[in-house]
């Protein structure tokens, strides 16, 4: 029997609405979840997602007219501290640790017990520890939160749920900065927790994810409900249509001359290797050609986009632009000679999200711009970012704005605009969408089609293999620092996941 049969919600949210100055950010919103029951919360980037969950934490407060209900019973949440008194706990993607202090500390942290007018530091290693044990954590109560990796103080942050005694549980993109393995480990803690009768609300841009873990998908769009999902009625076609309002039919764009890989080579790699990550590696790219690169996660997809950018050094092989040897022992290096290299981490390695997305945009070109001695020349500055913003469709009040109050897939936007503006003849692009939501996933494939279409050769490297399959001409695949197989192309195999796993698992005839 389903968690929700016969049984009254957990949570309820009737009717929720929210304005902002000159802006409906939630108009009449209904959301419900069961306890014992994974409900998805599901939407593209400005769907409303975040400004429901900060309404249900006490962080907003709606419009009147709305109601909250928690196991059938109005409630009234006047701030956060409010919320976690009433069974809610919400876990961020950016953890709220004081990295400074214990495991205890953290979990204690504002409601501390007391004996004798002294913190009863015993009773709270003994609280602590005694939830630590029902999660199965591989570290104690006493250990310092700094120490720990990024899952292990996603775990801290359950437990301080927990042992809050929390009915509500949110998770907001919560596998973003794990491996696969401490994926694997969380999903198995939400089914325990599940199993416990806990009601948990799952937010993420990942399909497969959704697919592995919830009973029921909620979507909004647009700041509007737009419906649920049972587990039995999920499939792609259905929940991309409810997201974006149209087919999946459209998601992929190829309308690029797809026999690329006929014509002229644009790139050559020859025997690239750092001596210990990549072993030696040949390929040709051409011009026109959206080359994919896959493999598991560890082959060395991005160890060998970074030697060949020059970002890490090689130990031997060479780098050819049409025909010609290249020196490329730096990013400049590789500027200065056309190839440009979008970093699958753009928030750390990419951009500067305290300056303007104009700023972000040009900084690639200052030394172009400059006049007289070093004066820049602003007109055209303004007018390369607002060019920009037409041609990528970022969405965006103004290039003014700064680009960390971005969503994601305008972030990527913003990036991608930087390295076009030096006209590249190669392109590497390493996990262009990742931490991008569904319509600007579709608006990238869009501009690498464009840009296959003006005849830069682009690499793309990428995790998902529905998107290796849906924008690549061709596609090499890594396992262990090896290029061990081709899928595509002319002489190729059929791109199909099956190829390219078998070549990645080390199955491939």
């Amino acid at each position: 029997m389903a968690a929700s049969e016969g049984k009254t919600p957990r949570l309820e949210m009737r009717g929720i609405s929210k304005t902002f100055p000159g802006v409906k950010a939630l108009n009449s919103v209904e959301l419900r979840a069961w306890g014992g029951e994974v409900l998805a919360l599901m939407g593209e980037n400005g769907a409303g997602k975040s400004t429901l969950m900060k309404i249900l934490s006490g962080a907003y407060q709606a419009d009147p007219g709305g109601q909250i209900m928690i196991d059938g019973a109005p409630v009234s949440i006047a701030d956060p501290i409010d919320a976690k008194r009433q069974g809610i706990a919400i876990i961020y993607q950016e953890l709220a640790l004081a990295p400074n202090l214990t495991v205890a500390e953290n979990i204690y942290l504002g409601s501390e017990p007391k004996r004798a007018g002294q913190v009863d530091r015993a009773a709270m290693r003994a609280g602590c520890q005694a939830v630590l044990d029902r999660l199965g954590t591989p570290f104690n109560a006493n250990t310092t939160v700094a120490g720990l990796s990024i899952a292990e103080q996603q775990l801290v942050e359950i437990a301080r749920a927990l042992h809050a005694e929390s009915k509500i549980l949110v998770l907001d993109e919560p596998t973003t900065a794990l491996s696969s393995r401490e994926t694997e480990r969380l999903f198995g803690l939400i089914r325990q927790l599940r199993g416990e009768g806990i009601a948990l609300i799952y937010i993420s841009h990942r399909m497969a994810e959704i697919y592995e873990l919830a009973d029921r998908v909620s979507v909004l769009r647009d700041g509007g409900y737009v419906g649920t999902l049972s587990r039995d009625e999920l499939n792609p076609d259905a929940l991309v249509k409810m997201m974006v309002g149209r087919d999946l039919s459209t998601f992929y764009t190829k309308t690029h001359d797809a026999r690329g890989s006929h014509g002229p080579v644009v790139m050559s790699v020859r025997g690239v290797t750092d001596g210990k990550r990549v072993r030696p590696c040949s390929f040709d790219l051409h011009r026109g050609e959206v080359l994919g690169i896959a493999g598991l996660v560890g082959s060395g997809r991005t160890e060998l986009a970074r030697l060949i950018y020059g970002a890490d050094p090689k130990t031997a092989g060479d780098v050819l632009l049409d025909d010609i040897p290249v020196t490329i022992n730096a990013p400049e290096d590789a500027l200065l000679n056309g190839i440009a290299y979008l970093t699958e981490d753009r928030k750390a390695l990419g951009l500067f999200l305290d300056l303007s997305c104009a700023t972000n945009i040009n900084l690639g070109v200052i030394a172009r711009d400059a006049k007289l001695g070093g004066l820049l020349n602003f007109g055209m500055w303004r007018r390369r970012a607002s060019d920009a913003f037409d041609a990528l469709r970022v969405r965006a009040a103004s290039p003014q704005v700064q680009v960390g109050s971005l969503s994601g897939g305008n972030q990527q936007k913003v990036l991608l605009s930087r390295w076009l503006e030096i006209s590249p003849k190669v392109l590497i692009l390493d996990e262009p969408t990742r931490g991008v939501d569904i319509g600007a996933k579709s608006e990238i494939y869009r501009i690498i089609d464009d840009l296959a279409k003006r005849e830069i050769g682009i690499v793309v490297i990428s995790s998902e293999l529905p998107e290796i399959i849906g924008t690549c001409d061709r596609v090499l695949v890594m396992r262990e620092g090896r290029l061990v197989g081709e899928v595509g192309g002319p002489d190729g195999m059929p791109i199909t996941q099956e190829n390219i796993m078998a070549y990645g698992a080390g199955v491939a005839a």
